[in-house]
């Protein structure tokens, strides 16, 4: 398996699951990846355009593609529209001229809904009307990719996201920012974590679990469609971070306050999926508990805090 974005967030989780399923993914990122395990490509799917990625997918014959590769939506506008639709048209393009035709696994975001009435779940038939930048540019990419399916230039499957948390959850987050302001708290000392008013709700997912519904996807006859991907339970966001703050085990108390951190208006402040589709076509549920996801995500930044990195934009840091 070929692994697009595989310095990324959910990138590093999908090839820890090869890994685990006895496969060897081939890692391909726009850097070297010195501490990679895994065979890894520096390839600038931008920058060098299709034929690049289109010789390597000759040359390793894969069964799949997983493209993890985007930028999260608090990137700059342009960011977006290069990564999550200008650099899908790119890997459709290397596709389509490949004399090898492996499977895509496209990852969309439920970001590229309308606003749903709060208590509708969302399901694969939800109107597409995205009312953020973020939104509209990767609902392009999954037309880019619908539209190739249809037309038989690729062999594609795109899933469609939940908010994903875990370890290596995105810093200009919510959820990284609160686990920022933890991790810089005076040690025995009460941490005031401030953060916007909290009053959305969202499908938070596991990213072990969204890796484990890559993989369900790249293997089974589910091309030319949309899946969700979630748990199908709307989750208040300050349960979420609560969580987060039980989890550090640090005594830490929320401030909220217009102005206070990064709020980005999304027009989803209600969200949850329906997962039928996903249980049925993949035979997938999400297993881990939001209480393991948030352990995951804080033991995560306290090793990222000793040896720090370059972050990668990936897609679904919502």
């Amino acid at each position: 398996m070929v692994v697009l974005g595989a310095s990324g967030f959910i990138g590093r989780q999908v090839s820890a699951a090869v890994r685990a399923a006895g496969g060897e993914p081939l890692l391909v990122a726009r850097r070297p990846l010195p501490a990679a395990t895994s065979r890894c490509v520096p390839l600038d799917l931008i920058g060098d355009g299709p034929d690049a990625l289109s010789r390597l997918l000759d040359t390793e014959r894969p069964a799949a593609v997983v493209n993890a590769a985007g930028a999260v939506w608090s990137r700059a506008q342009d960011t977006m529209q290069q990564a999550n639709h200008v650099l899908v048209e790119t890997v459709l393009a290397a596709l389509a001229a490949a004399s090898w035709r492996p499977r895509l696994v496209h990852l969309g975001s439920v970001f590229e809904y309308a606003p749903p009435e709060p208590g509708t779940p969302l399901d694969e038939q939800a109107p597409t009307r995205p009312t953020t930048p973020y939104g509209l540019s990767k609902l392009e990419g999954t037309q880019a990719v619908l539209a190739a399916s249809e037309a038989g230039r690729a062999d594609a499957v795109v899933l469609r996201l939940s908010n994903v948390i875990g370890a290596g959850t995105s810093p200009s987050s919510l959820l990284g920012q609160v686990a920022a302001q933890l991790r810089a708290a005076d040690a025995g000392q009460e941490a005031v974590v401030r953060v916007s008013p909290l009053r959305a709700s969202r499908d938070f997912v596991d990213v072990r679990d969204t890796a484990d519904a890559v993989l369900a996807a790249a293997s089974l006859p589910v091309g030319g469609q949309v899946i969700n991907i979630g748990r199908g339970e709307a989750v208040p966001v300050r349960t979420m971070v609560e969580r987060l703050l039980a989890a550090s085990g640090k005594p830490a108390r929320i401030v909220e306050g217009a102005g206070a951190g990064v709020r980005t208006h999304t027009g989803l402040d209600w969200m949850q999926v329906a997962t039928g589709t996903a249980r049925r076509l993949l035979g997938w549920s999400a297993r881990h508990s939001l209480d393991s996801s948030a352990r995951e995500l804080w033991r995560a930044t306290g090793a990222h805090t000793a040896a720090p990195a370059s972050p990668s934009p990936s897609p679904a840091q919502h």
